[in-house]
């Protein structure tokens, strides 16, 4: 026992000598739980609302007063016309889109009904569900207070509300609701995350346990070779299996491929070299392959959780809506679901494409001067 005792204290100093195993022990599960607990949830507290009403009458004001009144929607745009509201819904700008047509007061008035249509982006099946009862509780609601203040309408018109107002809905993108093709795109993104930061995190430290990295530096080659020479096989292994993922989601889950396939694999070469240059910077700031172990599952964790493939990112509090702008991972998921499922073209995923390349660049030029200060 007094042996055992002694190998354990000395275990104990061993950990805390090393400042950088104690952080990671103490400091990556508080960060990640103080963050994940807030960001990672199905709540939806509020859905974004692109408004055509082409009535424009006061009952018609009132609805859209009412939908904005709840705190369950947010109008964002309001448009006189259907014009621009499938780019809208999209490029994922609104959630939903309701159209309040023509003669809509006076159909309540002569007719004591009159139609409202909802049209969702139905990609998240949970958060279709929510915001369609949601739209359907406050037209109960207005209904019910409408039929008490228009004069023509009676109680044998309009018993409950939905008898007065007729919530029509269409569901885009995956009318279905089938979960695969919400998910299986953005598992694929999490799988060649996954597999494309933890190998690269751990090769340079690899090499320099392997006593290996002390003869690559006394070559003639210079940091920019080193880097690149690590990083373009496993950004060709990681094109593989993508191709193989996604082979494999067509044929056993049915995903569509609405878009240009061209189109997502652009944006897969840039997006590997983020995923990948982050992995080859976090070995260049750790020694042992066991320290990038737990940086790369701390990052990977954060990325995955944040990134939409799970629990929308709608879902999380303006702070994490925020951080997400900076998580590769969640625009990668939109391209993915964009392209696939929404089939979106180049001008809808432009913009996220240029900003993984300018992530990719600093990402590159970090691991670059990193690795140059490790080997001074």
């Amino acid at each position: 026992m007094r042996i055992i005792f002694f190998l354990v204290r000395k275990e104990f100093l061993q950990i805390f000598r090393d400042h950088t195993t104690v952080v990671q022990i103490f400091m990556i599960p508080i960060v990640q739980l103080l963050v994940l607990s807030n960001a990672a949830t199905f709540d939806l507290k509020q859905a974004r609302v692109l408004v055509v009403d082409e009535d424009r009458t006061t009952v018609s004001a009132g609805l859209v007063q009412r939908l904005e009144a709840g705190r369950q929607f947010r109008v964002v745009r309001a448009e006189p016309t259907t014009t621009g509201v499938e780019h809208a819904l999209l490029d994922r700008e609104v959630t939903a889109t309701i159209h309040i047509p023509r003669d809509f007061e006076s159909d309540l008035v002569l007719h004591g009904r009159a139609p409202v249509q909802l049209v969702l982006n139905a990609e998240e099946g949970a958060a279709v569900g929510i915001v369609q009862s949601n739209a359907g509780a406050i037209l109960d609601s207005y209904a019910a207070e409408l039929e008490r203040s228009l004069p023509r309408l009676t109680r044998r018109q309009s018993v409950v509300g939905t008898a007065t107002l007729d919530l029509r809905t269409q569901r885009w993108f995956n009318p279905t609701r089938n979960y695969k093709h919400y998910m299986v795109p953005a598992l694929m993104v999490a799988l060649t995350t996954i597999i494309g930061l933890l190998l690269t995190a751990q090769n340079i430290t690899r090499e320099y346990e392997l006593g290996t990295l002390e003869q690559l530096n006394v070559t003639p080659m210079t940091k920019v070779q080193f880097i690149a020479a690590k990083l373009i096989p496993f950004w060709l292994l990681s094109l593989v299996i993508f191709s193989i993922g996604l082979t494999i989601g067509k044929l056993v889950f049915g995903i569509p491929m609405r878009g240009n396939l061209l189109l997502v694999y652009l944006a897969l070469m840039v997006y590997l070299v983020v995923v990948l240059g982050l992995g080859l910077w976090i070995s260049t700031i750790t020694r042992t392959q066991q320290q990038a172990m737990f940086v790369a599952f701390f990052v990977i964790l954060i990325f995955l959780l944040m990134g939409g493939l799970f629990t929308p990112v709608d879902s999380m509090p303006d702070w994490a809506q925020a951080v997400a702008q900076a998580n590769p991972v969640k625009h990668f998921v939109f391209i993915m679901r964009a392209v696939l499922v929404r089939g979106a073209g180049l001008e809808t995923v432009a913009a996220p494409i240029v900003g993984l390349a300018l992530a990719g660049m600093a990402v590159l030029a970090l691991a670059v001067n990193r690795y140059h200060k490790s080997t001074a």
